[in-house]
């Protein structure tokens, strides 16, 4: 009989250092099992180092390593959507390529799956980060819950199992703005939290500085929902009414004590006021519209410069070199 196939998916951007120690691990982990086979498809995200030089020395001498590296950097969602594209397996693991995500976590992964769940999810304690960063993305996820159409778990990211049939659920969803935390919530599903400590990176530097970090939280607020939109509304409903309120109060009093002179102060923070909410709401306005523009044209997620999988696998819209 043939045994189950496992693709672990690692979405690399200038991780030269740790390519080879990540295979390495997983490799360890893999061996104390028997049961399964396993792929490991590495997506090289336009790396500018010797990231794409190792991958390629990599398959030399191990066939079960396949890379997909891509003309420019299009992205970590890009990378996670392609290794889901051209991953075979029954299962798959996603893994960054840091070695933050503890490659000893893959026995229960796998326990996870024989159990039958669809999602094996790691979730990890806040070990190591600063007080700040652990402060505001404690702050984001309350914040998040409240607005967005899905629920989004503090600790819990792209490191977990996936069956096939999660996998085949996250490709049906091909919008070009993607938010895979989201996507993980609104596919549902079964699901099995494992929790581990915090593992700080060795080798390399974070990808994520806090302007990125902030960025891609947007992208989760204005993925899954439209009340911001409907808070512009609200908010000019309101303003609308103070305003009207206002205008009968100044006219009761120009009635009963005539015309005065106008205050400065009175004017300047109503234009003020006024000015900034137009602005912040057509800026509101203006993300949503942006989105749209990009879904219209659709373009590829991500095209392809080198590969060591098949030309058949990899899709006609991707160039092959």
């Amino acid at each position: 009989m043939k045994q189950p196939l496992i693709s672990f998916i690692i979405p690399a951007y200038n991780e030269a250092v740790n390519i080879s120690s990540v295979f390495q691990e997983i490799t360890k982990e893999m061996s104390k099992q028997s049961t399964y086979n396993y792929e490991v498809i590495y997506v090289d995200d336009g790396s500018t180092d010797d990231t794409l030089h190792f991958l390629q020395q990599l398959t030399q001498f191990h066939p079960q390593v396949k890379y997909i590296s891509f003309t420019r950097n299009f992205g970590k969602e890009a990378a996670i959507f392609a290794g889901l594209q051209h991953a075979k397996g029954n299962a798959v693991i996603m893994m960054d390529a840091d070695l933050q995500h503890p490659p000893t976590l893959i026995h229960d992964f796998l326990a996870g799956f024989e159990e039958g769940y669809d999602q094996v999810i790691a979730k990890r304690d806040r070990t190591g980060d600063s007080k700040v960063r652990s402060f505001l993305s404690s702050l984001y996820y309350r914040i998040v819950n409240k607005v967005v159409d899905v629920n989004l778990t503090d600790g819990e990211g792209d490191f977990r199992l996936l069956s096939r049939k999660a996998v085949q659920s996250l490709l049906s969803l091909s919008e070009g703005n993607r938010f895979s935390k989201g996507f993980y919530s609104w596919i549902g599903l079964d699901c099995k939290i494992v929790t581990y400590q915090n593992v700080t990176r060795k080798n390399g530097q974070t990808k994520w500085s806090l302007a990125k970090l902030f960025n891609y939280g947007l992208d989760g607020i204005f993925s899954f929902n439209q009340k911001p939109l409907r808070f512009c509304f609200y908010l000019g409903f309101f303003i609308l009414s103070i305003s009207l309120l206002y205008i009968l109060f100044i006219l009761v009093d120009i009635m009963l004590h005539g015309i005065s002179v106008p205050g400065y102060f009175t004017v300047i923070s109503a234009v003020l006021f006024l000015g900034g909410i137009q602005l912040v709401s057509l800026g509101i306005i203006g993300e949503y519209i942006g989105r749209i523009y990009f879904e219209t044209k659709k373009r590829p997620h991500y095209l392809v410069k080198y590969t060591n999988i098949e030309h058949k696998e990899i899709g006609e819209h991707h160039a092959v070199h």
